[in-house]
């Protein structure tokens, strides 16, 4: 794989790198539980939002409880500690055909996109789980970071807007993923490396996705939003946190 292919638009994109101090403390033995905790909750997050967008603008009520029924031994696991089923770790696929609402111009591509998404993060949930328990790391609840709220925070309150905005923040959030699995990857140890750079092609085209329908269901220019998101996103990535995450700014412990 040509790793600089995929990460190049990603620096363009992106308004900062991620600092040294978060990547000092990501490399520390004894952050390795929060740093794949907080990963796996947030492969479950990347699916919920994907199975929102869906639900919220596009879906019909029998795919939308389809999705929910899809996510829901995920949710149980991590918010009500709930013993995840292993038949999920040989779920290949969801096959459950999404109908788009009659008369939306970018139902169907929205429904795909965010299809393959919810698909390949649940498989992403599921890798992280199963090497937390190679490495007898069991699963504890930890508080969310910052960041995701200082995106959200910054999302207008009326559609289409609202939609344009969280497709966006969807956008950073990923390329944030992408370009932390790869600036990360040379100092864990070669499972963990392995396994993050595999990530990469998948993080890269969730990025691009996410802002080809903001820019798809736009009715003019986004590169203003694009550009706000970018600065904001930069801001929470860069200014001190009182807590390490695998999206926080540069931890202060």
């Amino acid at each position: 794989m040509n790793y600089q292919s995929l990460i190049s638009p990603i620096l363009n994109f992106l308004h900062c790198e991620t600092p040294d101090g978060w990547i000092e403390a990501a490399r520390r033995p004894e952050n390795l539980r929060l740093l794949l905790t907080d990963h796996l909750v947030c492969e479950l997050k990347a699916a919920q939002t994907g199975m929102w967008l869906i639900r919220r603008y596009v879906a019909d009520k029998e795919s939308g409880d389809a999705l929910l029924a899809l996510l829901r031994p995920y949710e149980a696991f991590v918010h009500e500690a709930q013993e995840l089923p292993e038949a999920l770790f040989r779920q290949s696929a969801f096959t459950k055909k999404i109908l788009p609402k009659n008369g939306s111009a970018y139902g169907q591509d929205l429904v795909d996109k965010m299809v393959l998404l919810i698909k390949e993060e649940l498989h992403h949930f599921s890798q992280v789980l199963q090497i937390m328990q190679t490495r007898q790391i069991p699963y504890e609840k930890i508080t969310a970071s910052r960041y995701a709220k200082g995106m959200i925070r910054e999302v207008r309150t009326h559609d289409p807007a609202t939609l344009i905005d969280k497709l966006i923040c969807g956008a950073y959030i990923e390329a944030r993923s992408c370009e932390r699995f790869a600036k990360l990857a040379p100092y864990l140890d070669d499972e963990l490396s392995r396994f993050y750079l595999s990530l990469l092609r998948s993080e890269a085209r969730h990025y691009e996705d996410y802002l080809t329908l903001a820019q798809q269901i736009a009715t003019g220019d986004v590169s203003e939003r694009v550009a706000h998101f970018g600065r904001v996103e930069a801001e929470l990535i860069q200014s001190a946190d009182t807590e390490f995450r695998f999206h926080s700014g540069v931890p202060v412990l």
